[in-house]
């Protein structure tokens, strides 16, 4: 199996993490759990990235952070999508799907 390198998935970390916190709130090793599962092990998400993630989706106000359960003694952090993170992953999904088309239309021929 193949795994999509972090170069080319940089761009999209905050899409991914947004979509994954669109189905409810969730705690880090959760939503990496998630990205793993979905992507089907292509994109095992690195622990700094997501957590880098975590930070500038809440400093651009797309997500906040909440303390929830403990567990093992320490305090586990939740992460919730803020209305303002809703609009602009609506906004994503529609630029990746005119991204989409557009690179379609070059390279949709060498595709079998």
């Amino acid at each position: 199996m193949e795994e999509l390198s972090s170069d080319v998935m940089r761009g999209y970390n905050d899409v991914i993490v947004l979509s994954v916190l669109a189905d409810g709130d969730s705690y880090g090793y959760e939503i990496s759990r998630c990205i793993n599962e979905r992507s089907g092990g292509r994109y095992p998400i690195k622990e700094t990235t997501l957590y880098s993630t975590f930070s500038r989706l809440e400093r651009s106000g797309f997500i906040s952070a909440y303390v929830g359960s403990e567990t093992f003694g320490k305090q586990r952090t939740y992460y919730t999508m803020t209305d303002t993170g809703r609009r602009y992953l609506a906004g994503k999904c529609e630029e990746w799907q005119l991204a989409k088309d557009v690179i379609g239309s070059f390279i949709d021929r060498f595709i079998q």
